[in-house]
């Protein structure tokens, strides 16, 4: 055989092969046609090296029981869904009337990920890092049992060092101690780190570890929560990280506009079973039970309606975005959203469409500072196409706008994790609280106007006018956005 036909066998080969696992993924995954198409492009120009980069970026992670839950736990878990089911019409016309109104979203959550409605809750909002973490900290020294602690990332910086000491001085007291921690996005972090607290008894965990670093097989689906859960009675949950950045005093970011709730009442036992959830995954190698964790049964002061609402790759259907597009079409008056990144599918930018033809007030804040510019250019590309259909789209100029949140008819709000994005929707792990109170809406609602007066407008007029150059950056940066 001579070297053209060893190129060609090679090639015809190579070629074989690689339609081979194209057609394994296209038959056998069954996802959003964009993300397929996008896939299949990487395929097809990438043969062979696509499907190993697909193998650690692309992977679906969807199946019945991805935490592990025992055949007890996942009976008691749906009998508390279904009896809510049967009982959530008396609980809706005898307490709230916006839980009437909202009826068909409260039931979607349930059914769809299990968020149990609770209406006794207390609601604190920050906007702040320091204000944040000082009433943080300050709830973990007064822990007496239990502090359980999850974030997407831990910087070992001043302030991760804080924490971290904080959490050690509680361990020797005898207080029960856990962190969980994504290692994608605490990349900086590691067990060293926290020698000090594991030999004072307490217990550290990573979502989906490495084998080798830096060799990941997960590392394109990461935990994004953030939840802080104090003797079963205190929540936390909302955009911030631990790290300086978060605190405002990063020069590259400058000051950290970000949103966060501190929550008591009965929601606060639906953050501590997804804390849970999260730590029996991590956890693999020792059973965990509902009773190794702390929650409360009594009555509480608040009387804030919430769900806590989960989503992730673990299931096929995207909870969050499906919330967040159900609460666009219900809007009658106005939608506000908060986010860092806007790269919507083409069912949320259709949800956005229609409501602004529908005559709702749709406001859309963003950063004008890239953090990443890939993403940058491609929120520039989203929200600019939105103009056109009467979207009035705000620039952050005070810094690093991170906050996820929603208002919509000044009536309901969402507070959480997910960014708008399709690593949010189906690639991240996410979970929101959605809170039917007027009194906390009208709070975040006027806490956008405040931040609309540190913020610029991107008209049609301006939009219009940018360059070839940033013209090509977002065309390229929408078009590789479905994947990445």
């Amino acid at each position: 055989m001579d070297n053209g036909s060893l190129v060609t066998w090679i090639l015809s080969f190579v070629m074989i092969i690689n339609i081979l696992l194209s057609a394994g993924f296209l038959f056998f995954e069954r996802r959003d046609i964009g993300y397929t198409w996008a896939w299949l492009m990487v395929f097809y120009f990438i043969p062979i090296l696509g499907f190993i980069i697909y193998l650690f970026l692309g992977r679906n992670l969807a199946k019945k029981n991805f935490f592990g839950l025992s055949a007890e736990e996942s009976k008691y878990l749906q009998s508390t869904v279904d009896h809510q089911l049967a009982t959530l019409k008396d609980q809706r016309e005898n307490q709230n009337a916006l839980l009437t109104k909202y009826a068909d979203l409260i039931h979607m959550n349930l059914v769809s990920s299990n968020a149990l409605m609770t209406t006794d809750n207390e609601i604190a909002i920050f906007n702040d890092g320091k204000q944040k973490f000082d009433s943080l900290f300050n709830d973990i020294r007064n822990a007496k049992k239990e502090v359980n602690i999850q974030y997407y990332i831990i910087q070992p910086d001043d302030l991760g060092t804080k924490l971290r000491d904080e959490l050690t001085k509680k361990a020797k007291e005898g207080v029960k101690v856990r962190v969980l921690y994504d290692e994608i996005g605490s990349k900086r972090l590691s067990l060293k780190f926290f020698k000090e607290l594991l030999s004072a008894g307490g217990e550290v965990e990573v979502f989906f570890p490495s084998l080798l670093r830096p060799i990941n097989f997960r590392m394109n689906n990461r935990n994004h929560r953030k939840l802080c859960i104090i003797d079963g009675e205190i929540a936390y949950i909302g955009g911030f990280n631990v790290g300086n950045e978060y605190l405002g005093i990063d020069k590259k970011f400058g000051y950290w506009r970000d949103t966060h709730f501190r929550m008591k009442g009965g929601s606060v036992n639906q953050i501590q079973g997804r804390f849970l959830l999260d730590w029996k995954h991590a956890r693999k190698h020792e059973q965990v039970s509902f009773d190794q964790f702390s929650f409360t049964t009594g009555s509480h002061a608040g009387s804030s309606p919430a769900q806590i609402v989960s989503s992730g790759p673990n299931s096929l259907v995207e909870h969050l975005k499906n919330m967040y597009i159900k609460l666009i079409l219900n809007a009658k008056r106005s939608v506000y959203i908060q986010t860092p990144y806007f790269i919507p599918d083409s069912s949320f930018m259709d949800a956005c469409k229609i409501a602004l033809l529908s005559g709702v007030d749709v406001r859309i804040m963003i950063p004008n500072k890239p953090d990443h510019p890939f993403v940058y250019w491609a929120t520039w590309a989203y929200a600019g196409e939105l103009l056109n259909y009467g979207a009035k789209i705000l620039l952050y100029e005070n810094g690093f706008l991170h906050a996820k949140t929603i208002v919509v008819d000044e009536e309901v709000a969402s507070v959480g994790t997910m960014n708008i994005d399709s690593r949010s929707f189906r690639l991240n792990f996410e979970v929101n609280a959605i809170v039917y109170d007027e009194q906390v809406a009208k709070q975040l609602q006027e806490l956008f106007h405040e931040d609309s007066q540190l913020s610029t407008e991107l008209t049609p007029e301006r939009y219009k006018e940018r360059s070839l150059i940033i013209k090509f950056k977002e065309g390229v940066s929408r078009l590789f956005s479905s994947i990445l």
